[in-house]
């Protein structure tokens, strides 16, 4: 098996970002619930969510906020610093309610993005509603979620989807 470049990786992930979003927006559709992004970057993620999933909350988590002016979170969903340290604070507003998460962590630190897995594991369970999805660009160990299939358009291990069961 050859190795990909970094530029093919962030390109396939990408490409299942995108198709994993296509068909989750279709599967939530009118079901209620907020949803919940780790990791606001530049916004382009943000942008896209609020863009197809319209009045819904989307509560936003990164340590600093760097994205793109027109791609901004309002003050009330935005949550700046460590996630372990701010995402208790989402708990006590929304806890059992999201139907999506998405989660774009990951890194090309392998032992940072073991972390980072178990970290997000042991966060977002709590926060899901019945039959929510979470979506994440590193493999998860999540107990009483079922592991989904990726989308026909979503390369092979670009992404990660799963159900909560229930």
């Amino acid at each position: 098996m050859r190795s990909i470049s970094r530029l093919e990786k962030t390109l396939f992930r990408l490409q299942g970002q995108h198709a994993c979003f296509a068909w989750l927006i279709e599967q939530i559709g009118a079901r209620p619930g907020a949803v919940i992004e780790l990791g606001l970057g530049q916004g382009r993620t943000y942008d896209h969510l609020r863009r197809h999933l319209p009045g819904r909350d989307i509560y936003v988590f990164d340590r600093v906020n760097k994205a793109y002016d027109d791609c901004q979170p309002d003050a009330d969903h935005l949550f700046l610093g460590e996630i372990d340290s701010t995402f208790p604070e989402l708990m006590k507003r929304a806890a059992g309610q999201a139907i999506l998460a998405n989660s774009d962590l990951g890194s090309f630190d392998r032992a940072r993005n073991g972390q980072t897995a178990r970290m997000i594991a042991r966060l977002l369970p709590e926060a899901m509603a019945p039959g929510g999805f979470i979506m994440s660009d590193l493999p998860l160990d999540l107990p009483g979620f079922a592991p989904l299939p990726l989308p026909e358009k979503a390369p092979a291990d670009s992404y990660y989807l799963y159900q909560k069961q229930g």
